[in-house]
């Protein structure tokens, strides 16, 4: 017997014996790192608006590779097994995680309705036409919607209107930013997560929750970009308005840049990943000329010395990466027709933030203020899981205790087909948006 069915019995036993936790269990599943955070009902303060997880559980990732499964097996023993330790740091069973990721494509698109109004004040059954006719603008072949989240209201073209209810005018316009992921990844993250024995509660866009754990209310306001930067790519968030206004990613990440030094050092991937993290900089340094740094050789042959490289050889190889992949970034964000404030800072998160001189380079790439984010509202977290490298994880616990809510839930599109089509009165567009006005404005 394997150990994942080892694993998937003893999980049954546990779940057979125990009360059912209402627990919220959130899944980073990354190119280098799995992590599991578990936060209880109970974990959530309103008045400070902070969290309190109970159980944190990481492992180094397997069967990832530029956020997309490659190794389904090793995917799903390298989950069970950072659930498993968040279980047992929580003493809870989790049931089901909702899974973050910067895979599959992530991208956005905006989705406008307008829809006439009589000679009264705005009701609710507006607001209701309103989403209908945004929602039925959503077709995607081939990519599954995540998020339908509303940017602004409008009356007579008065943009930036949070509630239009009772107010007067001949035409409502709403705008809608819809996160899509590629179908098939979608299935195959939902189909790895159920064979570790877990049900697979949706997936959630990296960069939109890296953003809510680490930047400030005044930040979404005044808008800010969020760059998250992971092992097997690099992915973006825009807000503006307080919304979330426009995502992006590109499937080059810090595994890139480890690869990149193997190649230029001809040392082993393990070799380049620890001289990246004790020597690595993308900016020059004093003295990087006369500094040495060794890296062991690549193969088993014990006569094999260490390769011997000065340390501007090191510095030569990462910031050429570093800079062209933030300058790509720039160019699509330019590209996109993403409203960009002006004065909006970057805030870095992910694992590949924390190489020195990355927030030096984006400084010169951006032209703008760029600072490292941290999970701001879990403040009990370990120095090892407090990094910006656990914002993604931190920012799903943020996401289900404060929000925002979305038009469609998350498990309403976790059941929905790519084209989704109402099957009875009781779950058509109408009615979806009905809920989301009672639970919102």
């Amino acid at each position: 017997m394997s150990k994942l069915e080892d694993r998937r019995e003893a999980r049954d036993g546990l779940k057979g014996l125990s009360v059912r936790q209402p627990v919220v269990a959130a899944l980073d599943l990354g190119a280098s790192k799995v992590a599991c955070f578990i936060m209880k009902p109970g974990g959530v303060n309103r008045e400070t608006r902070t969290l309190q997880t109970v159980g944190v559980g990481h492992v180094q990732s397997h069967g990832v590779r530029g956020g997309s499964i490659v190794n389904m097996d090793e995917a799903t023993d390298a989950i069970a097994l950072a659930v498993e330790r968040a279980e047992t740091v929580a003493g809870v069973s989790v049931q089901g995680v909702t899974v973050t990721t910067s895979g599959g494509q992530l991208a956005s698109h905006r989705v406008t309705s307008e829809v006439s109004l009589g000679a009264r004040p705005i009701g609710d059954g507006d607001l209701n036409r309103g989403i209908s006719a945004a929602l039925a603008k959503v077709r995607m072949p081939g990519r599954r919607p995540i998020h339908l989240l509303p940017i602004a209201w409008s009356v007579d073209g008065q943009r930036g209107v949070r509630d239009p209810r009772s107010m007067f005018g001949r035409q409502l316009g709403l705008e809608l930013v819809v996160v899509s992921i590629n179908e098939s990844v979608f299935q195959t993250l939902g189909f790895c997560v159920e064979r570790a024995h877990l049900e697979f509660q949706g997936v959630v866009a990296a960069p939109f929750v890296s953003a809510l754990a680490a930047l400030e209310d005044d930040e979404m306001d005044l808008g800010s970009i969020c760059l998250d930067m992971g092992g097997g790519s690099t992915s973006v968030a825009v807000f503006a308005g307080g919304s979330l206004v426009h995502v992006d990613s590109l499937a080059v990440g810090g595994g890139h840049v480890t690869a990149d030094i193997a190649r230029g050092l001809s040392t082993s991937i393990a070799g380049a990943e620890r001289i990246k993290t004790l020597h690595g900089s993308a900016i020059a340094s004093a003295n990087e000329d006369r500094e040495m740094i060794e890296a062991p050789p690549r193969g088993d042959d014990p006569g094999a010395g260490p390769v011997i490289a000065p340390r501007s050889l090191l510095k030569g190889i990462i910031a050429p990466r570093v800079e062209e992949t933030l300058e790509l970034l720039r160019e699509r964000l330019k590209a996109s027709g993403a409203p960009l404030d002006p004065g909006a800072g970057i805030v870095l998160t992910g694992g590949a933030s924390q190489l020195a001189g990355v927030r030096e380079v984006a400084v010169r790439v951006f032209d703008r203020p760029v600072r490292l984010g941290r999970p701001r509202r879990v403040p009990h977290l370990a120095d090892a899981a407090s990094g910006p490298a656990f914002c993604a994880a931190a920012g799903v616990l943020q996401r289900a205790a404060f929000g925002p809510r979305e038009v469609v839930s998350l498990r309403t599109l976790l059941g929905a087909k790519p084209k989704p089509q109402p099957v009875n009165g009781r779950d058509t567009p109408l009615s979806r948006a009905a809920a989301w006005l009672r639970d919102n404005l």
